[in-house]
């Protein structure tokens, strides 16, 4: 069993990028919000010029990133991924320097993350995807599917998530665990999923499921 995760909405109650714009950006992120809503822009291109909008302060930064709280049950989740040799990958399209600021906070640090990354050119924030794909279905600036597609593991691969960046790689899940409009989006398709609060209703499942596939 190898499980993917998103980050933003997710493994925190708020989206920490929507956070971190609303406080430290110019407030021409919200014109650039609405071009991708329309569908007149990519989300990496979204992503990449709001980015772009963010002082510089470092403090400021950590501040706001400080106040962004873990969905309940996720610290213990990772833990019991750990005990049980069960790999656990962030997969966000995201910004790495927000995602390690929060997860070394709740004593996480260890886990892998797959994401944008933010560099500093100048007095200015300048976004890096590496892991964009050019015709990735949802625009994006990590392609999850070729994320999920290219990694080789054992067992069933389950995607938790939340938001539109998941729509594309749920389908590929053997196992999904959806909220918000990834549920939505499931539903409308008809494929099955397993609704949750926190990731304490995750670990319950699929420690069942994992303890059923040990015996078999």
């Amino acid at each position: 069993m190898r499980v993917y995760c998103d980050f933003d909405g997710t493994i925190t109650c708020q989206d920490t990028t929507d956070q971190v714009l609303t406080q430290r950006a110019a407030p021409q992120w919200m014109d650039i919000e609405a071009q991708w809503s329309r569908d007149e822009i990519t989300a990496a291109e979204c992503m990449r010029r709001q980015i772009a909008l963010i002082d510089t302060d470092e403090a400021a930064l950590d501040a706001v990133l400080d106040a962004c709280e873990l969905r309940p049950g996720f610290v213990e989740f990772a833990n019991w991924c750990d005990s049980e040799a069960i790999t656990l990958t962030i997969v966000s399209d995201g910004v790495d320097r927000f995602i390690r600021r929060i997860l070394t906070r709740n004593g996480l640090a260890h886990l892998p993350v797959i994401s944008n990354r933010l560099a500093l050119e100048g007095a200015a924030y300048r976004l890096e995807q590496p892991f964009a794909r050019a015709g990735c279905a949802a625009g994006s600036g990590v392609c999850k599917c070729a994320v999920v597609g290219e990694a080789a593991g054992d067992g069933p691969m389950v995607f938790i998530g939340d938001g539109r960046s998941d729509f594309c790689v749920s389908g590929r899940a053997d196992i999904l665990f959806a909220r918000d409009r990834l549920a939505g989006y499931a539903r409308e398709r008809k494929q099955f999923f397993t609704p949750f609060d926190t990731f304490d209703d995750i670990r319950l499942a699929l420690a069942s499921l994992h303890a059923q596939r040990q015996i078999a």
